[in-house]
């Protein structure tokens, strides 16, 4: 529990040195498309573990900033598809970026032999969570429904 606070506190002062008028849940979902590319409204909820009226108040709140943009769907003219704009990449980029640097700066205070253990303890962490069927790109796709990019269908 303390590892997962630390990685959300670092991601906290991460969104802050960068943009203070986002929350960690609009990061959330902002870091979701940016992981998962163009997604549909129930997809983004799905990914988010929030219903669709909570997910649509973040996307619009989202769109306002220039940070996501909301288009038809060519193949179901009833669906929505949410993608990044470049201004949303840019932000998710430079976020991911700072936290990526504090991280590293945390590793490299440890003490070289503590260092070294890291990676074998992550690496054994993951499989454990493979062991489990957490495969988090799988459980993903399979509970967000994730589209293929239907503003762009060529391979």
């Amino acid at each position: 529990m303390a590892a997962s606070r630390l990685i959300v506190a670092l991601s906290a002062r991460a969104l802050a040195s960068v943009d203070v008028s986002l929350t960690l849940p609009q990061l959330r979902s902002l870091v979701a498309l940016h992981t998962c590319g163009p997604i549909n409204l129930a997809a983004m909820a799905a990914t988010l573990g929030v219903n669709s009226s909570t997910a649509l108040r973040m996307v619009e709140r989202l769109e306002s900033l220039g940070l996501i943009d909301r288009r038809v769907n060519p193949d179901n003219r009833r669906q929505v598809v949410l993608r990044l704009t470049s201004a949303g990449g840019e932000l998710v980029d430079r976020v991911l970026s700072h936290r990526r640097a504090e991280i590293r700066a945390l590793v490299e205070r440890l003490p070289a032999q503590q260092r070294a253990g890291l990676l074998p303890a992550l690496r054994a962490l993951t499989a454990a969570a493979d062991d489990l069927g957490l495969d988090l790109m799988d459980e993903t796709s399979r509970l967000a429904g994730l589209v293929d990019n239907p503003l762009n269908p060529a391979p």
